[in-house]
């Protein structure tokens, strides 16, 4: 399939820059993925969508403040997004101007204060094409802490703000190592937890650290030649038990964001369900595949001709998916991380 027939018109004011003034007060267009009728709905009206007995997983990755700006010996400013870590320490990081950034170039960092806190040398690229940085302090979460920035996607066109280190994270935020939000899971607020579990519906938690194989561009033709960065996963055993009990009995599993779907299909195996433990997965979620974990998703508005784009028309259709979209157009809902959802039910 070619990656432009997974494209759609949006106008840029659609582009939320800026998180609903609550969490739950976004809007929700609810799609069935076998009719492909829609409803408008509210966020606040979503656990009425959601049948008692059903699974809700959800994605407790934290994010990182991974943006970190370097100052190069000729003053010039570079951007740093550091998505990983190599098992020697050294950091692996996406860059500006990458061309330019060569083995041996050092750059400093500032605290948030502008004070020096640590240099960074480039020691060279990996086979991704990521530079490998090595800093002069040790690689803790100190380090982003202090020196680093929320890294909002590029089509937020601002810096981030303090308010984003609060609502560019989960409620549920609590093991690090993300460099984008599940967003998705922006929407829930605790009291939205617990009205989801008053309804006899169990909540359970699963970790997939938001990296390069969710956010970068297919730079491809066609489906078949995007392939995906690893990403690293966790499932608990509670979860996978809960899961697996659930879908021996007929119950359903509702996903909260493309992270959770990845990750619970990554861990399925034949004659065993899902599989707890730790995980590295770069599976491409494209129309024809079989799921044989999620029943239903809540996930928001994705960027045309991407994998998460293609991902949600693998569970639905593309053409259903894509006069969903187009409605949600006509109806001026906003769009992508800071913006409304869609449960596909």
């Amino acid at each position: 399939m070619l990656v432009k027939d997974f494209s759609f018109e949006l106008p840029p004011e659609l582009i939320a820059q800026y998180p609903s003034q609550a969490r739950q007060d976004c809007r929700l267009l609810v799609i069935d993925r076998r009719t492909g009728q829609y409803t408008d709905a509210r966020m606040e009206d979503f656990v009425n969508y959601l049948e008692p007995g059903s699974v809700v997983v959800i994605n407790n990755t934290r994010v990182r403040k991974a943006r970190v700006y370097g100052v190069a010996d000729t003053g010039a400013k570079v951007q740093f997004l550091f998505t990983g870590r190599n098992p020697d320490g050294t950091l692996l990081a996406m860059t500006t101007k990458g061309k330019r950034q060569k083995p041996g170039k050092t750059f400093a960092f500032a605290d948030s204060d502008g004070r020096p806190y640590a240099t960074g040398t480039v020691l060279g690229e990996n086979e991704e094409g990521l530079k490998i940085v090595s800093l002069s302090v040790p690689v803790t979460e100190e380090f982003f802490e202090r020196c680093g920035h929320v890294p909002l996607p590029p089509y937020i066109r601002r810096e981030d703000e303090f308010s984003d280190e609060d609502r560019y994270q989960t409620v549920y935020a609590s093991v690090n190592g993300s460099v984008a939000a599940p967003t998705a899971g922006l929407h829930y607020t605790p009291q939205m937890l617990d009205e989801i579990r008053a309804k006899g519906i169990e909540i359970v938690e699963i970790t997939l650290h938001v990296g390069m194989g969710t956010f970068l561009p297919m730079r491809s033709e066609t489906l078949e030649g995007h392939h995906m960065h690893f990403e690293s996963y966790h499932v608990p055993p509670q979860a996978a038990e809960a899961i697996n009990r659930a879908k021996n009995e007929g119950r359903r599993v509702v996903a909260t964001g493309t992270t959770s779907v990845r990750t619970l299909e990554s861990a399925w195996a034949p004659g065993e369900g899902v599989r707890p433990g730790y995980g590295r997965t770069d599976l491409f979620i494209t129309p024809g595949f079989e799921f044989h974990v999620v029943d239903q998703l809540l996930t928001n508005f994705h960027t045309p001709e991407s994998t998460l784009l293609v991902l949600v028309s693998a569970f639905s259709s593309r053409e259903i998916i894509l006069n969903a979209y187009r409605h949600a157009v006509e109806e001026r809902y906003r769009f992508f991380s800071y913006g409304d959802a869609t449960f596909i039910k």
